[in-house]
């Protein structure tokens, strides 16, 4: 029981981060007028996928603190929840798109680390975190975009 009570406080705080997170750092005019490449996806996109991406995150950080807490994946799960958090306000509000594009990319080398050191001992984790490494390896792209264009 007390497994699935941590795994619910897992999933609070990563979706319930990423809420408030969201809520608090929002697209806005500054964000509307930018020069955004063609393949720019449409905003209704971005909550739905996030939504379904942040719970596989948790699920994946929850496996890996029920096998050890203080693992080097485990870190590197807490590590890229922090970088994940601190992309919006980087890049929405404080309008820094070039440090944006820094803390993307750390995010990105740290899935993928995740990734390559689970995929033996929990390729559920490891499968877990792929789609999420496909989509910041995309929101990469679209982050070097708008830098470039912008």
């Amino acid at each position: 029981m007390i497994r699935y009570i941590s795994l619910i406080g897992f999933l609070l705080l990563v979706l319930g981060g990423g809420l408030l997170i969201g809520y608090f750092n929002t697209p806005g005019i500054w964000h509307e007028q930018l020069i955004k490449p063609g393949f720019n996806p449409p905003s209704w996109a971005f909550g739905p996928v996030w939504t379904i991406l942040y719970v596989m995150i948790a699920v994946a950080g929850w496996r890996l603190w029920q096998q050890n807490p203080k693992s080097p994946e485990s870190i590197s799960w807490w590590n890229q929840l922090g970088l994940n958090f601190l992309w919006s306000p980087v890049f929405f509000t404080a309008h820094q798109i070039d440090l944006a594009l820094i803390i993307i990319f750390l995010l990105l080398v740290t899935i993928v680390f995740i990734i390559i050191r689970t995929w033996r001992t929990d390729r559920l984790v490891a499968w877990l975190m792929v789609p999420y490494a496909a989509w910041v390896s995309f929101a990469s792209a679209l982050n070097a975009s708008i830098w470039m264009l912008n």
